[in-house]
């Protein structure tokens, strides 16, 4: 066997197929970059989730379901003992933003099944029909009670429940101490200036309007939320400031700092302990100033076409043992006591997944308004733009 597959190497196939796998990339890109095209009829055969198989499909709920979630969000072995189990194919669709999300769905025909929406997004979905109330009778792995009602309470609309809990975590910044003489700065006020100065060129801010605008706010003292005006101009003058310095504007950010072309990155909690994990000289560092704290949910949208498939999967996800499987693969916290008790104790007491009481009381839940206010909206392309 040779080492190239259609011109392209056999390390660089096996990095894309795990970032794939990962979900850091979607199937669009994993298809192109490697050149397989029409090969996926052959590799759907080897590698399920990269293509659907009808003929695994015994359970009765079809053979395919499409989840739309973040980056590095999920253990693709759980994935594949769902499908060995049930018959149906997970295919990961990964987007960077809420803004993205919404926008997908917003123009119909997204053919999700399945998406994971934070927080502070869901009153808008509902606002605008585009999710439907969960039928609980569908998720017998689901106790309410057993969730922290902090991180549960937003999946909740009008006494309905629309989503449930998939994580919780926090957005601070991960940094590469080597390049700091092993100092690991402590605020956002920090990151930017470093980012103008001798990080330049090599720092990274979100694809996503809510964690870099907010972060640029944090400099100034405002609130991670801010929609007023003139703090928002004081937050585009500072980003403008910095673009020229960044190495890339992204949410996914992990190859970039495991390969150490950048050295610093707005990060969220499971990033920052899989990179601190990996390579120790990575510190997840949240801003003293305050920022985000956030929860994740799972949720099923408006004519999702594979409304059986989609049930099923969540339901998987939320056994506490499926469950504990994807936290100590991911590395985000997740605010089902059943989990917690599955949990060995130095997972439950990382500074990473778990901060200090001062470090968390400063952070701020995404608000609603953000989502939709158009001057963080323009202001966000004007930055991409510049």
């Amino acid at each position: 066997m040779t080492d190239k597959i259609d011109h392209i190497s056999r390390q660089k196939f096996m990095e894309e197929l795990r970032r794939y796998q990962k979900g850091s990339v979607t199937r669009r890109h994993f298809l192109g970059v490697t050149g397989l095209g029409t090969a996926t009829a052959v590799l759907g055969a080897a590698m399920p989730g990269l293509l659907p198989r009808a003929a695994l499909a015994q359970s009765g709920i079809g053979d395919r379901v499409a989840l739309a979630t973040w980056p590095n969000y999920h253990d693709v072995a759980n994935f594949d003992a769902f499908t060995a189990e049930t018959g149906a194919a997970v295919q990961v669709n990964v987007f960077g933003s809420n803004e993205e999300m919404l926008a997908k769905l917003q123009a119909g025909g997204s053919g999700w099944d399945v998406f994971v929406p934070t927080n502070y997004t869901i009153t808008t979905y509902v606002e605008q029909d585009l999710i439907e109330p969960l039928d609980l009778s569908l998720l017998p792995n689901y106790d309410a009670a057993s969730f922290d009602p902090r991180f549960a309470e937003p999946g909740t609309v009008d006494g309905k429940l629309y989503a449930v809990p998939k994580n919780w975590g926090t957005t601070g910044f991960a940094v590469n101490t080597n390049q700091t003489g092993g100092t690991t700065p402590a605020t956002w006020k920090e990151f930017w200036d470093l980012t103008q100065t001798t990080f330049s060129g090599r720092t990274m801010v979100h694809d996503y309007q809510l964690t870099t605008i907010g972060n640029a706010l944090k400099y100034y003292g405002y609130s991670f939320n801010s929609v007023d005006p003139a703090e928002l101009a004081k937050a585009e003058e500072l980003l403008l400031a910095a673009k020229p310095h960044l190495f890339a504007i992204s949410s996914d950010y992990q190859p970039s700092m495991r390969s150490g072309d950048a050295w610093m990155t707005i990060c969220w909690t499971g990033d920052g302990k899989q990179l601190n994990r990996d390579m120790p000289e990575i510190a997840f560092v949240l801003g003293r100033e305050g920022g985000e704290l956030w929860s994740d949910f799972y949720a099923v949208p408006k004519g999702a076409p594979h409304r059986e498939a989609a049930y099923a999967l969540i339901n998987y996800l939320l056994s506490p043992e499926v469950n504990t499987k994807e936290a100590l693969f991911h590395g985000y916290p997740v605010a089902d006591a059943r989990v917690d008790a599955l949990l060995p104790p130095e997972v439950l007491n990382d500074p990473i997944l778990y901060p200090a009481a001062d470090l968390l009381n400063a952070l701020e839940f995404g608000a609603a308004a953000t989502l939709t206010d158009p001057n963080r909206a323009e202001l966000m392309a004007r930055f991409k733009s510049a």
